[in-house]
């Protein structure tokens, strides 16, 4: 897209209006897509050359329980005191964010823990009857608070995301890959068809959804094309996908495969250009910034930084802390660095949100566009 409508931010003509808050930038209609490459404003996209995309978050993790055994995680414990995270915590966290300028609520947390012994009692312990339960209480609250919630629960049934859409923004599930690998056999949850059944209930419900690969599970680069294809497939019929994450395995210790080598940067170079290739333009490739040379993939594709927090650390990946807003400035290099909420521009004008969200929104985009002024 860059390389057809200009050079970067500087070497366009001035909009059509020529107002000085976007001069250098094409103004664009409406209807056309939102790559990375395009930033929304005063209801309009402009093309500033190459753009790379992030945004500012709280990291949740309402539990650490899980049904699933994946030979890769690290953050699966069982069942014993401090593995909920309690409702007063969450609180905190969320007040804070939102003191710190956050805009999205990240929740994830162990699939199904209802399943595991004695969960279900140390959830009712504080008034809960399932973990859906509170995570719909927690994402109100969340709301309350200034900050968008983004859920990510694992796999979900048509009518968990139908209501937990009431008070999301965006909601995620990794595909991880559509093959059968042997660090998934004991993850009952991480079988593809159950997953990509999900993603396509996402679409039905049109929320504005994240999905992605994790690239160094012992699936080949032939999975991942087809990953990528199905992905592209779904995306198509539904319209839905706002973003794909390429995820590189990071080993953990105490786990099966704690001296499983990890993805060169090659190769992630390599999977990330053939992941470009594939997907529709619209749809923007995400590296997690904290997990890898960064700045070293920012050629190969990459049109997205993914949600970084100053206030909460990565649950999931605790050792690999976050790079702050600076560093992520110098990981875009040329680029130009730029704040999105949770829920992409066009999925805003489409109105793909429940109703009683909107003012919070548009709210938000105000607060993240007078941001760039």
């Amino acid at each position: 897209m860059e390389g057809a409508l200009g050079g970067p931010m500087g070497n366009l003509p001035k909009n059509p209006e020529g107002t000085s808050d976007l001069s250098g930038c094409y103004r664009l209609p409406a209807s056309w897509p939102h790559p990375a490459s395009f930033m929304w404003w005063n209801g309009q996209y402009y093309t500033m050359g190459r753009v790379i995309t992030f945004s500012r978050n709280v990291f949740i993790p309402l539990t650490t329980v899980c049904r699933n055994r994946c030979d890769y995680c690290g953050f699966r414990t069982p069942v014993q005191e401090g593995c909920i995270l309690p409702p007063g915590d969450v609180e905190k966290i969320l007040h804070h964010g939102s003191a710190m300028g956050c805009t999205e609520a990240l929740f994830t947390f162990g699939e199904r823990p209802e399943v595991e012994p004695g969960f279900s009692a140390m959830l009712s312990a504080i008034g809960y009857g399932t973990i859906l339960d509170y995570c719909y209480e927690m994402c109100r609250r969340a709301l309350l608070s200034g900050l968008l919630p983004h859920t990510n629960a694992g796999v979900l049934t048509y009518q968990e995301m139908d209501r937990l859409r009431e008070v999301n923004a965006s909601m995620g599930l990794m595909l991880e890959t559509v093959a059968e690998v042997p660090a998934h056999r004991n993850s009952p949850g991480k079988r593809p068809e159950e997953r990509i059944r999900m993603i396509e209930d996402a679409g039905r419900l049109r929320i504005p959804f994240t999905t992605g690969i994790l690239v160094g599970i012992g699936e080949t680069m032939g999975d991942r094309e087809e990953s990528f294809m199905l992905i592209r497939d779904l995306h198509r019929r539904y319209g839905h996908i706002q973003e794909v994450i390429i995820q590189n395995f990071c080993p953990k210790e105490a786990t099966p495969m704690a001296r499983t080598p990890v993805p060169s940067t090659d190769e992630m170079c390599i999977t990330i250009q053939l992941a470009r290739e594939i997907l529709p333009p619209e749809v923007a490739v995400q590296i997690p910034p904290n997990l890898i040379d960064a700045s070293a993939l920012i050629p190969c594709g990459v049109d997205d930084l993914g949600g970084v927090s100053q206030v909460t650390p990565d649950y999931i990946n605790p050792e690999h802390p976050w790079p702050g807003i600076e560093e992520l400035k110098k990981v875009a290099g040329d680029a130009l660095l730029v704040e999105r909420l949770c829920i992409y521009p066009r999925f805003i004008e489409l109105g793909w949100y429940h109703p009683s969200i909107e003012g919070l929104i548009k709210r938000l985009e105000q607060q993240i566009s007078e941001g760039r002024r």
